[in-house]
């Protein structure tokens, strides 16, 4: 897999808009949306509003419109913002992947480049 491909496939998932949950789709204002930026429009907001715990910067402060977001808590830690977020995208099965054409040789009589 070439760097490209492997860096599409990775932030494929992260930036890919999808359905959301109603709680999110509530506090976004919008039905679908990436987990990047959902993940941005929550931090501007606990930015704009000031919910950081001014003592540790490592808490957010949860006001009516972020609970329903952040599971219900008054207060998140930094690390489990992320966590919570992930609860409002739906879950993707895993997809298989469609079996390869078998191989044929170039000197096999049966090989359609011959």
């Amino acid at each position: 897999m070439s760097a490209a491909a492997a860096a599409k496939k990775v932030g494929g998932e992260l930036t890919r808009s999808v359905q959301v949950s109603p709680a999110l789709k509530k506090f976004l204002g919008v039905g679908e949306c990436s987990r990047s930026e959902s993940m941005k429009r929550v931090w501007d907001y606990i930015k704009d509003q000031k919910l950081q715990n001014p003592q540790n910067k490592k808490e957010v402060f949860c006001d009516e419109k972020l609970k329903p977001v952040l599971g219900g808590r008054d207060k998140v830690g930094f690390l489990e913002i992320a966590k919570h977020l992930s609860e409002h995208f739906p879950k993707n099965p895993k997809v298989p992947k469609a079996p390869k054409a078998p191989k044929t040789s170039p000197l096999d009589p049966s090989s359609p480049h011959t």
